[in-house]
């Protein structure tokens, strides 16, 4: 069986730089990349992450945590940050932390960490100053996608923005009964998507003079069953809104689901608005703001391979990623 010494006999280079270059990591010549990458071809060789890790200290893994396995949101985001680890010849391993408490204090045990991943994605989790410090002190790369961590470089969008932008547009459409779908009431992670876009919707009602009325408010997750949990629970409390802006695109398709169920034209009783620009949006001609998750992912996966190639330690940065009002069918003004 061919091993890695053999490869690096057969080029006169030490296993070390085999190692790198296989990996494709800095400290080798192009040259000798494209060398050992021909003769491991020929003889059939294949690295794996825990041999590299022995001469490099290096896995050739990225880990990347996110608050559930399940959700569109999650699986694109992971998509498009892949796609540019593995185009960079990184592995990815997954972790999730939908089983309670324990699964978080195993994810986020640093030695564990340390020998299996050389940087870290995060997706959309809140993290305490405990995990942060036990983050700095693996010396590791990491980057949030989702929310602000103060010390950690992060990708996000404006999500109070996304929920001005939304609201705004209902608004003007001559709506002032407007409810909201989402958050989560038994969230223990912190998930601070829902109350920052529902404190953009707060904004602009009471810009325009009209007092949130709590009764419009239903919570709702990021999933269709849950939207159409939450129009039943906002049908079962009386008058209903002229509009609804659902927190996500999920919610807002199952809230159109059960509006029609009973009876209710969408848009023609009731407008409705989400987040996200779906990939099945269209099929709904749903109103959303659009966010680009996949080059989210993308942009995270790209800054966190610059830092796992840079031998400085680069001061954290924040990039907020635009989004935009898509208008379809779903939104329309209100009669009268």
């Amino acid at each position: 069986m061919t091993g890695i010494v053999d490869v690096a006999a057969r080029a006169g280079v030490s296993v070390a730089t085999v190692s790198r270059a296989l990996r494709g990591l800095p400290g080798v010549s192009e040259t000798t990349r494209r060398l050992v990458q021909d003769i491991a071809a020929e003889l059939g060789y294949v690295a794996s992450p825990s041999a590299a890790a022995l001469p490099t200290g290096r896995t050739g893994a990225v880990a990347v945590v996110s608050p559930v396995a399940r959700g569109w949101y999650f699986t694109a985001v992971l998509e498009g940050a892949q796609e540019v680890l593995t185009a960079n010849g990184y592995d990815v391993l997954r972790y999730d932390l939908s089983e309670v408490e324990t699964n978080r204090r195993k994810v986020f045990d640093t030695q564990l960490l340390r020998k299996r991943a050389d940087g870290l994605l995060i997706m959309s989790l809140p993290l305490t100053h405990d995990e942060v410090q036990a983050l700095h002190a693996m010396r590791r790369p990491v980057m949030v996608v989702g929310p602000i961590v103060a010390g950690l470089s992060c990708v996000r969008v404006d999500d109070v923005e996304v929920g001005r932008t939304a609201t705004r547009h209902l608004v003007e459409l001559g709506h002032r009964r407007i409810a909201f779908a989402g958050g989560d009431p038994n969230d223990h992670l912190g998930f601070p998507v829902s109350p920052d876009r529902r404190l953009g919707y707060l904004e602009v009602l009471r810009s325009v003079g009209v007092e949130p009325d709590p009764a419009l408010t239903v919570p709702a997750k990021f999933t269709v069953e849950a939207g159409i949990a939450a129009f039943s629970e906002l049908a079962a409390r009386g008058e209903a809104p002229t509009a609804l802006f659902a927190v996500s695109d999920e919610v807002a398709m199952g809230v159109i689901y059960e509006a029609r169920r009973r009876g209710l034209r969408v848009p023609e009783d009731l407008s409705v608005v989400g987040v996200d620009d779906h990939d099945m949006s269209w099929l709904f001609g749903l109103s959303t703001v659009a966010q680009d998750v996949r080059e989210e992912g993308r942009i995270a996966a790209a800054a966190l391979v610059e830092r796992l190639r840079s031998v400085v330690d680069a001061e954290p940065e924040v990039t907020t990623v635009p989004t935009k009002l898509v208008v379809r069918e779903t939104s329309a003004r209100l009669p009268g």
